[in-house]
């Protein structure tokens, strides 16, 4: 799965909003997009004076819709949105699940939600749980310097939708802190086993501590 956390993580349900459907959809598990896990997210769409779902009229998620005397055609979808954070946004969180579409077969997961559980998947239109607070271990595809992002300095909002940046203390001028990162590493496969989470080559992982509510405010050191 082409998820950008990593399995480690310290965060409480209390800490999670389960209320915003992600606005990008992935195509299947290997698909590296912004409907991915561990991408940073901010309101797109917060109307509640919709009802709590929506029906979408003739979705082609549901497959052919223009049968002879068909009496209705309506997926069910939340109505309030997410959508990848760029520099300048206030961040909700990070997103703890992919939305996807298909399996890595291309089978539609509508038919298999089993097989969506499995994959730590939300189909399209339904809610996925994001994290405001708490400590992840991202894969180096969450962020866009691997040189700049290092032990001991900030993660802020990056113009890379979804993504962070890395930058010291001193160095910040007018960014969306969303955390703090403690730690780097390198995993590689080794003994002939192919690590799963090795990456490409020897890419860096990192742990960050998130909190979206540093985002709410700008620093302005510069």
């Amino acid at each position: 799965m082409a998820l950008r956390l990593y399995p480690f993580r310290q965060y409480s349900d209390h800490d999670v909003i389960n209320l915003f459907a992600n606005q990008i959809v992935d195509d299947n598990p290997s698909t590296d997009g912004n409907g991915s896990a561990g991408v940073l997210v901010k309101v797109l769409s917060g109307n509640l004076k919709k009802d709590v779902v929506e029906f979408a009229s003739s979705s082609s998620y549901l497959g052919k819709t223009d049968y002879p005397f068909l009496g209705a055609d309506k997926y069910p979808q939340v109505p309030l949105r997410c959508i990848a954070a760029t520099t300048g946004a206030p961040v909700l969180g990070v997103t703890l699940n992919q939305t996807i579409a298909n399996d890595e077969n291309g089978e539609k997961l509508i038919y298999n939600p089993i097989k969506a559980d499995e994959l730590q998947a939300v189909l399209s239109g339904q809610a996925v749980p994001v994290a405001t607070r708490g400590l992840f271990t991202f894969s180096n595809s969450a962020y866009t310097e691997s040189a700049s992002f290092i032990p001991g300095g900030l993660a802020v909002v990056s113009s890379t939708a979804g993504t962070m940046d890395g930058v010291s203390a001193d160095l910040l001028n007018l960014q969306r802190i969303v955390g703090h990162i403690v730690a780097t590493g390198n995993r590689t496969s080794q003994n002939g086993q192919t690590d799963e989470f090795a990456g490409t080559g020897t890419a860096q992982y990192a742990m960050v501590h998130i909190d979206a509510a540093a985002s709410w405010g700008v620093s302005d050191n510069g």
